[in-house]
C-alpha cells in the first residue's frame, strides 16, 4: 500500500515538475543574461492559460472540432505570452538596465500587480473551467495509474526542453545568448546586438510559459487570474534549487520540487493521518527554498555566472 501510494506520487509529481521545470526556464533565461528576476514571469503564464480559454471556447462555437481547435489555442497562447514578454523586457525592463538592482525588481513586482488586475478586468474574477481537449484514458502501471493526459504533459515538456538545449547550444543566437550571459560588455564589443538577444531570451521564455499554462489548464480544468503568483512563486524555487541562470537546473530543479511536493502531499500526508496532506501542499515548497538558501544558496548545479576579467 505505501509503495502504491509512492509510485502514484512520483507520477503526479514528475507531471507537476514537468510544468514546474517549463515555468523555471522563463526565470533562469532572463536572469542568466541580465541579472533579473522577472517575478511577472508567473503572470504570463496565467495570460496563456486565459487566452487558450477564450480561444478554444470562440473555435469551438463557431464548430471547430477540438482536434484541431486544441492546437491552434495553444499557439494563440503562445503568440500572445510573446507579444507580452517582448512587451515587458520593452516597456518596464530596458528603460532601467543601467539603474540599481533594487528598481527592476520592484518594476516587476509591479508588472505582476498590473497583469493580474489586467486578467481581472478583461477575463473576471471568477473560476474559468477550461474544457476537456481529449477524453481521459487511465493505464496501470504497478498498482498507479497514468492518465493519457499526464503522458502528453510530461511528452511536450520533454521535447520542449530538448529543442531549448539546441537552440542554446546549437545555434547563433544560443552562442549569442551565452555570450551575453558570461560578458555582456565584451559581447557588446565584439559585435553582439544585446538588445535583441534579451529580447529573445523574454520572447522564449514566454513562450515556453505559454506552453506551461496550457499544461496547467489541460490537467486541472480550472483557471483563476491569480493562479500565476503561486505557479511562479514555485518555479522560482525550482530555479533556486537547481541554480538560477543554470538550464540544466531548472529542469531538474523543477522536476525535483514536483516530486517533493506529490510525496509531501501524498505519501508523508498518509504517513501523517493527513496532517501534511494535500491542504499543505504548498509548504513543502518554501521549505525546500529556506533550505537550499541556508544550505547551498548556489543550488544543486552552482549558479551560472559570467567570468570577469
Amino acid at each position: 500500500m505505501v509503495m502504491d501510494i509512492f509510485l502514484q506520487q512520483l507520477i503526479n509529481g514528475l507531471v507537476q515538475g514537468s510544468i514546474y521545470a517549463l515555468v523555471a526556464l522563463g526565470y533562469t533565461m532572463v536572469y542568466g543574461i541580465m541579472g533579473l528576476i522577472n517575478f511577472a514571469h508567473g503572470e504570463v503564464v496565467m495570460i496563456g492559460t486565459m487566452v487558450a480559454i477564450s480561444t478554444l471556447a470562440l473555435l469551438t462555437t463557431l464548430g471547430l472540432p477540438m482536434g484541431m481547435a486544441a492546437p491552434l489555442a495553444l499557439l494563440a497562447a503562445i503568440l500572445v505570452c510573446m507579444g507580452l514578454g517582448w512587451s515587458l523586457e520593452r516597456i518596464a525592463y530596458r528603460p532601467l538596465r543601467n539603474a540599481p538592482r533594487l528598481t527592476p525588481l520592484i518594476t516587476a513586482i509591479g508588472m505582476s500587480i498590473v497583469l493580474q488586475n489586467l486578467a481581472m478586468m478583461i477575463w473576471s474574477r471568477n473560476y474559468l473551467t477550461f474544457p476537456a481537449i481529449i477524453e481521459r484514458t487511465s493505464f496501470e502501471i504497478a498498482g498507479a495509474q497514468i492518465s493519457n493526459v499526464q503522458i502528453v504533459i510530461m511528452g511536450l515538456a520533454a521535447v520542449s526542453m530538448a529543442a531549448l538545449l539546441l537552440l542554446i547550444y546549437r545555434t547563433r543566437l544560443g552562442m549569442a545568448m551565452r555570450a551575453t550571459s558570461q560578458n555582456l560588455p565584451v559581447a557588446r564589443l565584439m559585435g553582439v546586438n544585446v538588445d535583441r538577444v534579451i529580447a529573445a531570451a523574454f520572447i522564449i521564455g514566454s513562450a515556453m510559459g505559454a506552453l506551461a499554462g496550457f499544461m496547467v489548464g489541460a490537467y486541472y480544468e480550472i483557471a483563476h487570474y491569480q493562479m500565476g503568483f503561486m505557479l511562479g512563486l514555485k518555479a522560482f524555487t525550482a530555479a533556486v534549487l537547481g541554480g538560477i541562470g543554470n538550464l540544466g537546473g531548472a529542469m531538474l530543479g523543477g522536476l525535483l520540487l514536483g516530486i517533493i511536493e506529490a510525496l509531501g502531499a501524498g505519501y508523508i500526508g498518509d504517513l501523517t493521518g493527513g496532517f501534511l496532506g494535500s491542504h499543505y501542499q504548498d509548504i513543502f515548497a518554501f521549505v525546500v527554498l529556506i533550505c537550499v538558501l541556508m544550505f547551498r544558496p548556489s543550488g544543486l548545479f552552482g549558479e551560472k555566472t559570467g567570468e570577469r576579467a
